[in-house]
């Protein structure tokens, strides 16, 4: 056996136990998989010429986090431009806005993203309160949950957006006012892209760069892999350069997206799609939106929110949604499908059952639910993809947020239901939604167990009876993505034969508070049996 890498000094922390292995270090093979666990003595013993011999001084190491939804390429771009995350109300944003507009150019546009639309407080998201700081400016400001933006008149202007539009997908607006102007806000992708798409674009190797640093970052956060819920554009060209030159820090399991109008062609090539790749990537799954988001009125709701809004489906005919799942079922593609509100989340239940069993398929985010919903996701086989630090930092604890005025206290009171979803038999991966929230693995953890505001700790949870326990978050982003990914065999484990993904942590994550769990540091990753990120 040739031995690519060898670790010692460890505490091995196997998350399908939730115990520390007696052994103390491991081999990797060249074939990138745990080749031995033992003591120091012995598993040094097996390093032969070349291989990477590195003491861990007493580290935990773990099986390799992984990041069950996260967009690396998109958020590699509209994460490149001016953070509007911190601000809390429209002075905040007026401030940020200026001091960006006295570094441009004449003509250059403005990009932001981050935006919470509890800045606006009561009253109607839009770009009228930064008229007079973005006069004549071209800018494009991305609302928190990249579902909707803000563009100022000089880019609809250039746009030539001047009233409403009909999209295919049913959520999609030009948000207008009474008088039938455009207000500035934009909802869902089709609506966005009509500014996009005259707006200036990265060069090819901007885009390369930019996704290669949030990548390592990403790696040096102790993230491993990741389940990537795009393949827009340029994205898995984009992805395959890296990977050929051998600058692909995480292993990620791509799955593209099926849009409202995908003929039948449409759904035969993304089936034909599958399983291309490379040596960290490749295809495996299929994307889909039932809903938008509960904060721009845009979810799919069994009863209005407090606007009215929120009353239909992101495809216009749901049952073409039905029907596609069906397909790309009986072709055995894992389907993805975003489904926020209690409808959309219901429909999506329905569509798996009409399809049968025997495929892993997913529902992401699921932000409400009902009780007669949950036992149905073990009864059906559906995993649970969950993002808590989306209700740790867009909500409060009092419901007095936009997301909770929304829906009322009765919805609000089922905020991202993981707890329940867990104890009903339902299998919980746990992810980001980056760019929507840090990636950093550390802190989606945390916001699992704690529930509370990441700025500000002091603060109370929301629904903290729906918190997890240490040993199920981890679980939760170690062993459940393997399975996910069925791929439980082979991944998700300390275990000889087991894929040498391997995050290295400086305390034990079990046992650390998980207010300060966000803090540990990240000693080392490696993915495949080489190092990505290294502190020793």
């Amino acid at each position: 056996m040739r031995t690519r890498l060898v670790l010692s000094s460890a505490r091995l922390l196997d998350p399908g136990t939730g115990t520390f292995l007696p052994e103390t270090a491991l081999a990797v093979s060249e074939t990138g998989r745990i080749a031995a666990l033992g003591d120091d003595r012995e598993i040094r013993a097996l390093a032969g010429p070349g291989a990477e011999v590195i003491d861990l001084g007493g580290a935990v190491l773990t099986a390799g986090l992984v990041d069950g939804h996260l967009h690396p390429v998109t958020g590699a771009e509209l994460t490149h431009g001016l953070d509007l995350s911190r601000c809390t109300d429209p002075d905040d944003v007026r401030a940020a806005l200026a001091g960006a507009v006295r570094e441009l150019g004449r003509g250059d546009w403005l990009f932001g993203w981050g935006l919470d639309p509890n800045v606006f407080g009561d009253t109607p998201v839009g770009i009228a309160p930064f008229d007079t700081v973005l006069a004549d400016v071209p800018a494009f400001l991305l609302l928190f949950d990249a579902h909707s933006a803000l563009a100022s008149r000089r880019a609809l202007e250039l746009a030539g957006i001047d009233g409403p539009r009909t999209f295919d997908q049913a959520s999609a607006e030009v948000v207008c006012d009474e008088h039938g102007r455009p207000t500035g806000l934009l909802q869902e992708d089709a609506a966005c892209e009509l500014v996009e798409r005259i707006a200036p674009r990265p060069t090819r190797g901007e885009q390369r760069e930019r996704l290669a640093a949030a990548l390592r970052a990403m790696a040096a956060s102790g993230l491993t892999g990741g389940h990537v819920m795009d393949a827009n554009g340029d994205s898995l060209a984009l992805l395959a350069e890296l990977d050929e030159a051998g600058e692909l820090p995480l292993r990620l399991r791509v799955a593209p997206w099926c849009q409202p109008g995908t003929d039948t062609d449409g759904v035969r090539a993304l089936i034909e799609q599958q399983g291309t790749g490379g040596a960290l990537w490749r295809v495996d799954g299929v994307k889909l939106f039932m809903d938008g988001t509960i904060d721009n009125g845009t979810a799919w709701l069994e009863r209005p929110d407090c606007h009215g809004e929120s009353t239909h489906a992101f495809w216009p005919d749901p049952a073409a949604y039905t029907h596609i799942i069906g397909e790309l079922h009986r072709a055995g593609v894992p389907t993805s499908t975003h489904a926020i509100g209690d409808a959309a989340v219901r429909h999506a239940l329905d569509a798996v059952e009409k399809a049968g069993r025997g495929v892993r398929h997913r529902i992401e985010h699921i932000e409400t639910v009902p009780d007669d919903t949950l036992p149905r996701f073990a009864e059906l086989g559906v995993l649970a993809s969950m993002q808590p630090t989306h209700c740790c930092d867009f909500t409060r604890a009092d419901h007095t947020d936009n997301w909770s005025r929304r829906l009322g206290e009765e919805r609000a009171a089922r905020a991202w239901r993981c707890r329940d979803l867990w104890d009903s038999g339902a299998t919980v991966v746990l992810g980001s939604d980056w760019p929507i929230a840090p990636f950093p693995p550390l802190g989606v953890m945390a916001g699992a167990r704690h529930r509370r505001p990441t700025n500000d700790l002091t603060q109370p949870p929301h629904n903290p009876d729906q918190a997890l326990t240490p040993l199920e978050a981890l679980r939760a982003m170690t062993v459940n993505p393997a399975f996910a990914a069925s791929e439980e065999h082979g991944a998700g484990r300390i275990a000889v034969g087991h894929r040498a993904d391997l995050t290295v942590l400086g305390a034990d994550p079990l046992t650390t508070r998980s207010t300060e769990l966000a803090d540990v540091p990240v000693v080392l990753t490696a993915v495949n049996g080489r190092v990505t990120y290294r502190t020793v």
